[in-house]
């Protein structure tokens, strides 16, 4: 689907096939430790190493106001990567922490935490099993990270809930559910609707060499992503729908201006935490 991970890696034929929680975190947690040197040259500059993107249209939490005031607040970062989103949320004054699936992602963190002179207390964990206590954080988020790539959606949002103060914040963007409809192609091709909305079948890579799954994602309607929030105890404030910036020329795996004119390719939904 909407990824770019395919690019330089071994060849793979596309299944559609239910697929459960333990498959999907071999396959991804890999392949993130595959992909990651590749993912942080091509897109690292975009993302700064202080950056905080919420996708590829290049919304920036600052234009967003998405999070709050992070200042003086606990800041958890689900699916943190090389932690650019965490490392400016510590330099607004927040405390944020990361936590990722892919130990190279990690290492990439801690490679930027020394150039930067600006560090992410980060730890290797799944979105499923958050290893916090209850009620650690004010705020938790995640941009692009995680959330897709999980089977167990309601243990995750759980999760979330869990580790939260009452009142707390749950944010996080995801390819916009209606791309399920189209290719993954960011030429004319991809705006031709090719398959339905309502089929939730994950999306999965499967190696040609060895058979193993090597990539998985799973999709969910904007109506299941409310049942999950509410379901968990949130309460849905917000949901954003960046529109593709006029001049912005960036092509990254499925988004680009010619699909970002007619259609969009990132939601970002802000749920708060019943008190």
């Amino acid at each position: 689907m909407d990824n770019d991970q395919s690019v330089g890696h071994p060849p793979v034929r596309v299944e559609r096939r239910p697929v459960d929680e333990a498959e999907s975190r071999r396959a991804n947690g890999p392949d993130w430790d595959r992909y990651a040197d590749e993912y942080q040259a091509t897109h690292g500059a975009f993302l700064g190493d202080v950056g905080f993107v919420w996708g590829p249209e290049g919304l920036t939490e600052a234009e967003a106001g998405v999070l709050g005031e992070v200042a003086d607040r606990d800041v958890l970062e689900v699916g943190s990567g090389a932690g650019q989103c965490s490392r400016w949320v510590r330099s607004r004054g927040g405390r944020g922490y990361g936590l990722d699936l892919s130990f190279r992602q990690l290492q990439h963190s801690r490679r930027i935490d020394l150039e930067s002179g600006l560090p992410v207390p980060s730890v290797l964990g799944t979105a499923t099993h958050l290893p916090f206590a209850d009620a650690s954080f004010d705020v938790v988020f995640s941009s692009f990270g995680a959330l897709q790539f999980v089977s167990d959606i309601d243990l995750a949002v759980a999760e979330a809930a869990r580790v939260l103060r009452p009142g707390g914040r749950y944010a996080f963007s995801i390819t916009h559910p209606t791309r399920w409809m189209f290719p993954d192609d960011p030429s004319e091709a991809g705006l031709v609707a090719s398959q339905s909305y309502w089929d939730r079948t994950p999306y999965v890579e499967v190696d040609d060499a060895t058979g193993v799954v090597a990539y998985v994602e799973h999709h969910r309607t904007l109506g299941d992503w409310v049942a999950l929030l509410a379901d968990a105890g949130f309460v849905l404030t917000r949901l954003l729908e960046p529109e593709w910036p006029e001049g912005h020329d960036r092509v990254w795996g499925g988004w680009s201006g010619t699909r970002g004119k007619f259609t969009p390719g990132t939601a970002i939904f802000v749920a708060e935490l019943r008190g």
